[in-house]
């Protein structure tokens, strides 16, 4: 059974701090969290004994590949000291997905900080949005996407988090990555989407079908479902039925 988790970025409004933001995500009943950007600007021991005393685990974190590039040692030794084991790379821009070309490059740099992060005990995942859902032309498959060059451009040991609102945002029935990816997902983004937008909402509000993707979801050995809304307007009672909607779900 999958744990349950909040990816932080949903929080990332809120005025308050780290370590107290960590104890109203445990009261709500989440297993854990996946660590963004304001981890970096909380001492490293408030959020550890903050973990210790509500005992969430961390999911992953997402750390820039730019990060990863200019400050390996310090990243690394941060999300040790969190005994977070997976990062996941959230975003690389739009354009490097234009071309067979430009995957490759993007492939080849992945494949190098996967062998790195391994030798450092620590896992490396992807994280795609829509535009890596885009179709490239070939001969050999149909909707052939980059995203799907990517993962065969790239070492079976980097994971994949898939996002289910970004897949429909790019097209891309969720179900169909869920099943074709199934070996490669470590990660599940629950999140929903407006499709006629092009932008996420909160969960159970948008044209996510939850229900008819049941089967495909619970296929799928993934050790975490996380709940993200990207820009919600009240961050807490975003997550408060975020969990509601994992937890019925995940049959809890």
């Amino acid at each position: 059974m999958p744990r349950l988790a909040i990816q932080l970025y949903t929080l990332r409004s809120l005025d308050e701090p780290l370590p107290a933001l960590l104890d109203r995500i445990a009261d709500l009943g989440y297993d854990g969290v996946e660590f963004a950007y304001r981890v970096q600007e909380t001492p490293t021991d408030e959020v550890r004994a903050a973990l210790d005393r509500t005992d969430l685990a961390v999911a992953a974190a997402h750390v820039p590949i730019e990060s990863l590039a200019v400050e390996y040692d310090a990243t690394v030794a941060l999300y040790t000291q969190l005994d977070c084991d997976t990062l996941v790379i959230p975003w690389i821009d739009p354009d490097r997905f234009e071309t067979v070309g430009r995957i490759a490059t993007v492939a080849e740099r992945l494949n190098e900080l996967a062998a790195d992060l391994a030798a450092d005990g620590i896992s490396l995942a992807y994280h795609h949005h829509d535009h890596e859902l885009v179709a490239l032309e070939s001969a050999d498959h149909a909707r052939w996407t980059a995203l799907d060059e990517l993962l065969d451009r790239t070492d079976d040991r980097i994971g994949l988090e898939v996002d289910l609102g970004w897949a429909l945002v790019g097209g891309v029935d969720p179900g169909l990555l869920l099943d074709r990816y199934g070996d490669r997902i470590t990660h599940i983004h629950v999140s929903d989407a407006d499709v006629v937008a092009g932008e996420p909402v909160g969960l159970g509000e948008g044209d996510l079908d939850l229900d008819a993707l049941a089967d495909a979801l619970h296929r799928v050995d993934a050790d975490w479902w996380v709940y993200e809304h990207d820009d919600p307007d009240d961050p807490i009672a975003s997550i408060t039925a975020g969990i509601d909607g994992l937890q019925r779900h995940v049959g809890r």
